[in-house]
């Protein structure tokens, strides 16, 4: 996952995407206006130029990240929750193929990323779940979790352990006070030394009480879940033409990805669910109807990168969002990086592309 969103074959294809209702990439028209400023940052961020540095960073910060998760799986109980399996990208031409091997694939290489591409042959005896293809990219190093959520508990649990406080409330803004951070909301006026702002797509307006303008917005991502003993596939592949991902969960198939810009506000669209569905009983044409569906909220920001730094108004309020598609495969780097930070340590030189004051 080291290339950004916005890239110059994404700028090159943006009108068709935009007008076919349900390709991988869809705008929904009531939210143009709003989406307008955000979008023209993504145009310039999509040139070759912003693209290649963006994908560097990116990179920069994602190589490596496997090692990370294994000692914070260790730390918790959830090493048998990491799946390293590689991860599949299947190709219905030649010609797709040949282009991905010459384009994208090609890149991800240049970066530092192992790619192997496997014949019809080769793919059938990896997943031999799959339709017929005429090749695939297998990602060796990658992998998932089988049970983000419960990984989470475990995260939470080990921190409760260590004397960590939870309280669930909803935070509406910050202040800064002579002694640190006030947190307010509904019932809460909460005092910190520092305050660290991990809202996901949540956090533009509790950055902005910190005095930070952040050009983040949302990213609409749709799932769909399939409960079963034993999903048909070994490892998450990605269908290339079709834009998301089906993988293999404890006690679960998920069929999870495309973009859809549109904001917090809207409900969820129903077409958008049923063109992954379709997509996915092509792959697998005996998927029963899903056992539940849902709508999550990506936070995008127009350069791909998260935003990890201490705010312009003061390092007692620290920020760490906007990691789009990499959110969960960051998190462990992310937490690192927000210990220095509230320690007073300096920033790592790979977190500089990702400081808040790069938005001026």
């Amino acid at each position: 996952a080291v290339l950004p969103v916005g890239t110059p074959a994404v700028l090159a294809g943006l009108p068709r995407l935009l007008l076919d209702r349900d390709s991988p990439l869809a705008l929904r028209g009531p939210a143009l206006p709003a989406l307008a400023p955000w979008l023209l940052r993504f145009l310039v961020q999509s040139l070759p130029g912003p693209a290649r540095r963006n994908a560097a960073a990116i990179a920069s910060l994602v190589l490596g990240t496997g090692a990370r998760w294994q000692g914070l799986a260790d730390e918790v109980g959830g090493r048998d929750l990491l799946r390293p399996t590689g991860v599949l990208h299947a190709y219905t031409s030649a010609a797709a193929l040949a282009r991905a091997e010459a384009g994208d694939l090609a890149w991800r290489r240049r970066l530092g990323v192992r790619v192997e591409i496997l014949g019809p042959a080769a793919t059938a005896a990896l997943e031999p779940a799959l339709p017929p293809v005429a090749g695939a990219a297998l990602l060796p190093e990658s992998g998932f979790l089988a049970d983000p959520g419960l990984m989470v508990a475990l995260i939470e649990k080990a921190a409760a352990a260590r004397g960590v406080r939870v309280r669930r409330a909803r935070a509406e803004g910050l202040e800064r006070t002579g002694g640190g951070v006030r947190v307010l909301g509904p019932g809460l006026a909460l005092m910190a030394r520092r305050a660290v702002v991990a809202t996901g797509a949540h956090s533009r307006p509790l950055a902005r009480s910190a005095g930070d303008r952040i050009p983040l917005d949302v990213e609409r991502g749709y799932h769909l879940e399939w409960d079963m003993a034993a999903p048909p596939l070994a490892r998450p592949v990605l269908p290339v033409a079709r834009g998301f991902y089906l993988t293999p969960m404890a006690g679960r198939l998920r069929a999870a990805g495309t973009v859809e810009l549109g904001g917090l506000a809207a409900p969820p669209g129903p077409h958008r669910l049923a063109a992954i569905l379709r997509g996915a009983r092509a792959i697998l044409p005996h998927l029963p109807d899903p056992a539940r569906t849902w709508m999550g909220f990506r936070p995008a920001l127009p350069d791909s990168l998260p935003v990890i730094g201490p705010s312009r108004g003061g390092a007692e309020v620290i920020l760490a969002f906007g990691h789009g598609h990499i959110g969960v495969t960051l998190a462990p780097l992310t937490a690192e990086a927000v210990a220095d930070l509230v320690a007073g340590r300096p920033v790592r030189p790979e977190l500089a592309p990702c400081a808040p004051a790069r938005f001026g």
